[in-house]
């Protein structure tokens, strides 16, 4: 995995442990949503044709993105940590290999497809902007959980 990918990741899961202990894991994320939105809408000046078109695909996108992400990453996390890689069998890493292995695909046909369906609606500017827009936001809301952490 390249550092580009894990850094979204990290930052997924360092957020969403975050918000679990706050028990509001729903509302927060629907928070984040909404900034992301906010920001997004502002950073990329979006016509109203291409919002139209771009918004269903983007979101549609975004929540099956968090899906597995959520779903089956999460899942490998927890057999991740050190004392449980300690305990499994080489039979048992192979297949958690292969699982992590499949969902990795599964992002990056669902990342190609996406990006199938952008080309169409935005050109190869705007949609770089988006990408650039992405990740600003992704390190904006690092530093704010740094931030907030660092004050309690």
């Amino acid at each position: 995995m390249k550092i580009k990918n894990i850094l979204p990741l990290l930052l997924f899961l360092t957020s969403f442990s975050f918000f679990a202990q706050n028990g509001k894991i729903d509302e927060k994320r629907e928070k984040i949503k909404a900034f992301k939105v906010s920001f997004l809408t502002t950073e990329l000046e979006l016509t109203s044709t291409e919002a139209e078109k771009f918004w269903p695909i983007y979101n549609a996108y975004d929540d099956k993105q968090f899906d597995l992400k959520h779903l089956k990453m999460k899942t490998y996390i927890r057999k991740l940590n050190d004392d449980n890689i300690n305990n499994l069998s080489e039979k048992d890493a192979v297949t958690l290999l292969s699982q992590i292995e499949s969902t990795d695909k599964e992002l990056y046909v669902l990342r190609e497809k996406y990006m199938a369906s952008l080309k169409k609606i935005l050109s190869a500017k705007k949609i770089l902007k988006l990408k650039k827009s992405e990740d600003d936001f992704n390190r904006k809301l690092l530093q704010q959980y740094r931030d907030k952490a660092g004050k309690d």
